[in-house]
């Protein structure tokens, strides 16, 4: 049977380049549905993304996460590309992204703009490049991982994937939260290399470096503190015990032993947490499992 692509394009105020992004997919993947989500746009995005021929929908609580959110939940497909109305994505290099999943091999393919170098060449805003390196090496280093590029917006996912992830972020942290779940749910990732322009001339990101960013590092935080408790509440527990056993030795009974019993609680805290976390993702296990067996 020919299996079912859709491709999702989240969209706020894209009206120099929606139409765009629309027909180049609509060109080379003609048997798919292009679904644009329109995140209240004060432009004419939906009415130019409706005139290219997609299928126009609207989302409106506010952010890409939100978006997603909806996406993954309203759409039925055996294989959803995620890319950005911004143009910035070839759309020629999509059958290459998809062949892993309609294959069976991948749960999400990663669309990497980084390891030919055409993102650090094509885009010109500042810091952009240190946030990258800098969320890509703590996920990779707090949860174990090896991925190229974390913050891309080029993705292919399975049924399985987009149907059984729960998506919490509201923003721009939609990326993060999606590499972390694959890694902790040992899904399957392939990487490859695409290439990258950038926005055309008058088309603005979004994306804002510092809000954005801290809030990528802020919700990096807490998919540790809730994947990983025991090593979270175990690094509380050895900071206040050195702090707290100097100060009970010095004299400063009280305070010292208010740290001491502190860490002493926050350690039990992260065991019991760390229990409810495996049982928590055995039955997630389960239902990735079960999910796939019932769609074969």
């Amino acid at each position: 049977m020919e299996k079912k692509i859709a491709v999702l394009i989240p969209c706020y105020n894209e009206e120099l380049t929606v139409a765009k992004t629309v027909r180049d997919f609509k060109t080379v993947l003609p048997e798919a549905v292009i679904y644009v989500y329109d995140n209240n746009s004060t432009d004419k995005t939906a009415e130019l993304a409706k005139e290219a021929g997609a299928v126009v929908r609207k989302e409106t609580h506010q952010g890409k996460g939100n978006v997603v959110r909806t996406m993954f939940r309203e759409i039925d497909a055996d294989a959803y590309v995620l890319v950005d109305g911004d143009d910035t994505y070839p759309a020629e290099e999509v059958q290459k992204l998809l062949e892993p999943v309609l294959e069976g091999n991948a749960d999400m393919v990663i669309g990497d703009r980084l390891s030919n170098g055409t993102y650090y060449s094509e885009n010109k805003r500042a810091f952009h490049e240190f946030g990258n390196n800098l969320v890509r090496d703590l996920i990779n280093r707090l949860f174990h991982g090896s991925i190229k590029d974390i913050m891309t917006g080029y993705r292919v996912f399975s049924r399985r994937f987009v149907k059984c992830m729960p998506v919490r972020s509201e923003g721009f942290q939609i990326e993060t939260e999606m590499t972390v779940f694959s890694l902790i749910m040992r899904l399957n990732v392939v990487e490859l290399p695409i290439t990258y322009r950038d926005r055309p001339e008058g088309s603005f990101s979004k994306l804002n470096t510092y809000k954005d960013g801290w809030k990528v590092l802020v919700t990096l935080f807490d998919l540790y503190k809730n994947y990983r408790p025991f090593y979270f509440f175990f690094l509380i527990f050895v900071l206040l015990l050195i702090i707290g056993i100097p100060l009970a030795v010095a004299g400063h009974s009280f305070a010292g032993a208010i740290l001491i019993l502190s860490a002493v609680v926050l350690l039990a805290a992260g065991i019991v947490l760390d229990s409810i976390k495996n049982q928590t993702l055995q039955i997630l296990e389960e239902v990735l499992n079960n999910y796939e067996l019932n769609n074969k």
